[in-house]
């Protein structure tokens, strides 16, 4: 069998193949001058330059919680919708003359044009998960650092390639699983790796269902998006416009997105709850029980041979299932860690534990919040930011981020071939299964004239 293999391509991009894929211009230099926040005043040289690529709700949320963070500045942005990326300079425009800061943004369909820019020190990427890789590995080469929304990529080999892109060009990525900044997580991964209920046997982790086949109806590609631009290195021909993949946005009157982008809970353009919420609960999963870096031995789909649920089985003997954590809200996500002397129970506003003695007063919660009220993490951005200035791996470090997605990943691969699949951790290959080698999400062909850096088939 063959082991997957990256190459390794040592400094910048040349600048003919850098540019290859639109016609750039050298983007002018903006002088920044000191500005306030708070009342504080925050010179030139403590200030972060940001560019925000992909524009949709995830986009507007992070970038919201990047303007809560000392020192940041937003000088472009860009997406393939037209509307967006105006919808987000107006909305960038109110927040810096609140600020008392030059009010400006440069707009850019092309994302390579924004990457060009020498003023920025950073990107912020929210596109759909299969740009991840080009988006983030493109960053790198441009010398800038990453925040990258989780997954981490689309496909097991884009995620290797990303990392490698990140260590090859000595960059800070920082995915945005910001679960691992939220006190009720942290407080729960620490009392789990003390011991506090003994050996960790089972980890009940409830993410949701794995994709379905695309089955949306054909519509009209509207003038403000460039829609063969959002489908990027997808190569699939069954994949066609509809406005729930791509939601549509109007400015006068503004009327924002009825949903976020439906092209996640389809296989040929996502991973499904599986790695939507996977890249949150199973990550938290991973990193209690100190397998960042490496994963389960052996994924064995819901159904097979009676299963009732999905089930991962870790080489220590630990298993986690894909099933409710908690009796009273069988479908919230959250996680129940079940040791030899006791449980924990965490979900998003919520920690519970079999002895209450674990947790103070203040960190026992019982109600937990939605998914819209958790999306302003400026701790985790912070943290971000605080790794760019140090040169530190963040939390969710791109190893941490390549590790869940390949769980994800896996998790769907033995979910549609219907039978247990085995992998090994250290070396990142399949145990003898070269029908699982060859799956779309360990890697495809992408659309010409894409290709992905740093992978040698």
């Amino acid at each position: 069998m063959k082991s997957n293999t990256m190459k390794k391509e040592k400094g910048s991009l040349d600048r003919r193949e850098f540019l290859k894929l639109s016609a750039l211009g050298l983007a002018s230099l903006t002088i920044i001058p000191s500005w306030s926040m708070n009342g504080v005043r925050i010179a030139p040289s403590d200030r972060v330059t940001l560019g925000f690529i992909g524009l949709g709700q995830q986009g507007l949320s992070d970038f919201y919680s990047f303007s809560q963070v000392p020192g940041v500045q937003v000088l472009a942005c860009s997406d393939v919708d037209s509307l967006k990326t105006e919808r987000f300079k107006r909305r960038l425009g109110k927040w810096q003359a609140s600020m008392n800061m030059k009010v400006h943004c440069d707009k850019y369909e092309n994302y390579e044009e924004l990457l060009n820019r020498k003023d920025i020190d950073a990107v912020s990427i929210a596109t759909p998960d299969h740009w991840h890789a080009l988006n983030a590995i493109h960053a790198c080469q441009a010398g800038k650092d990453v925040y990258c929304q989780k997954p981490l990529a689309y496909t097991i080999t884009e995620g290797l390639a990303i990392m490698r892109a990140v260590r090859d060009n000595n960059r800070v990525l920082q995915v945005g699983s910001q679960q691992r900044s939220s006190k009720e997580f942290i407080k729960a991964m620490d009392l789990v790796r003390k011991g506090a209920i003994g050996h960790i046997e089972k980890i009940y982790a409830k993410v949701g269902d794995t994709p379905t086949p695309f089955d949306l109806p054909k519509q009209e590609v509207p003038k403000n998006l460039n829609f063969n631009l959002w489908l990027g290195p997808l190569n699939d021909p069954k994949i066609h416009y509809h406005s729930d993949i791509c939601p549509t946005i109007s400015l006068e009157p503004e009327q924002n997105e009825q949903l976020w982008g439906a092209w996640r809970w389809y296989c040929e353009t996502g991973n499904g709850y599986t790695a939507d919420w996977g890249a949150h609960m199973f990550d938290i999963s991973q990193a209690a029980i100190g397998m960042d870096g490496s994963g389960p031995v052996e994924y064995i789909p819901k159904g097979y041979n009676g299963a009732e649920y999905l089930t991962m089985k870790y080489a220590n003997g630990i298993v986690m299932t894909e099933q409710p954590y908690r009796d009273d809200d069988p479908n919230a996500q959250g996680i129940k860690f079940i040791g030899d002397k006791g449980w924990i129970q965490v979900a998003r506003g919520f920690l519970q534990a079999s002895d209450p003695n674990l947790l103070k007063e203040d960190e026992r919660t019982e109600k937990g919040v939605g998914a819209g009220e958790f999306e302003v993490s400026s701790p985790h951005m912070q943290n971000f930011i605080d790794c760019m200035k140090s040169r530190k791996k963040p939390v969710a470090s791109v190893e941490v981020g390549c590790s869940t997605n390949t769980l994800c990943c896996l998790a769907n691969i033995a979910t549609e071939l219907k039978r247990p699949v085995r992998w090994n951790p250290a070396t990142l290959t399949f145990v003898d299964d070269t029908e699982a080698e060859n799956h779309r999400l360990y890697k495809y062909e992408y659309r010409k004239p894409y290709k992905l850096p740093y992978y040698d088939k």
